[in-house]
């Protein structure tokens, strides 16, 4: 490569555009700023949970604890702990599915279709997050023991349901925007109805992004405690058992019930992680 090349990709890359050498070191600052923000705490709760009753309270901490799970014994052998965290799974199974059933059409049409109050529409689907939770506790509560939902899978899965379905409206209605409908028409032409071309072209192509809808609102109910803790009693999900058992328990004990908490979803996101990527990759279309 000749000198004149060199010193036109440097004024290309560089000072014309004013990305000096700077701009990288401003992103990855950034970048290792971000990680360390999600990465420390979930160390520190391992290493705490790995270690020992007496580890736990010393200091400095060791970067390397020396495995000791007798707090996670004591904790999954705990009574209640079980049944606690099979509710927590069949609440945000259920969840999923229902706020993909719902949300995954709602974006279809407001991707499709024009029709009058649509901006409207998506406004409101995202001012349902704008409600407090604590604000609907107590009417929720009254209609539910009227209607003998109370202390049931389904009746929190449908306030879960509610929770994420704003989240599930809007990524199936970005996946679906970022797909040209020209796809669709060729279909039509050939032989198909709306439905088929559907079934055949669409969603073969949206599938990566509705999965990683799904596993949004698998994380959402998975966590969400407020709801859980009043509105079931006898089937509390893992957060509410949690909320109500380690209050007064030890440090240690509770290190070990957060562990039991994340690393399920973590697992959950870890094993789907190529759909939330392609999501994304859909969605920027």
């Amino acid at each position: 490569m000749s000198q004149s090349t060199q010193t036109a990709k440097l004024m290309v890359d560089g000072p014309v555009h004013g990305r000096g050498p700077w701009h990288r070191y401003v992103f990855t600052g950034i970048v290792v700023l971000l990680c360390l923000w999600v990465l420390v705490p979930i160390y520190l709760l391992v290493v705490n949970t790995l270690s020992s009753p007496a580890d736990v309270n010393a200091f400095p901490k060791r970067l390397v604890p020396d495995v000791n799970t007798e707090s996670v014994r004591f904790f999954l052998n705990f009574a209640g702990v079980g049944q606690a965290l099979w509710s927590s799974v069949k609440v945000a199974t259920l969840t999923m599915i229902l706020s993909i059933l719902a949300g995954a059409p709602a974006g279809y049409a407001l991707s499709r279709f024009d029709f009058r109050g649509k901006g409207s529409f998506r406004v409101l689907v995202l001012m349902t997050r704008a409600f407090p939770l604590p604000l609907l506790a107590l009417p929720l509560a009254v209609m539910y023991i009227r209607v003998g939902l109370d202390d049931s899978i389904l009746g929190l899965a449908l306030v879960h349901t509610t929770l994420a379905l704003p989240f599930a409206v809007l990524i199936t209605y970005s996946l679906f925007s970022g797909i040209p409908i020209e796809l669709e028409e060729a279909a039509w032409t050939l032989g198909c109805n709306r439905l088929e071309a559907f079934q055949k072209v669409i969603l073969p192509l949206v599938l990566p992004g509705i999965t990683a809808s799904a596993i949004f609102a698998f994380v959402i109910s998975w966590n969400e405690v407020f709801a859980a803790a009043v509105l079931t009693i006898e089937n509390r999900t893992l957060p509410a058992f949690l909320l109500q058992g380690l209050s007064v328990a030890p440090l240690h004990l509770k290190f070990a019930g957060g562990a039991v908490l994340v690393l399920p979803a973590l697992i959950f996101i870890f094993l789907v992680r190529k759909y939330l990527f392609s999501m994304w990759g859909i969605a920027n279309r």
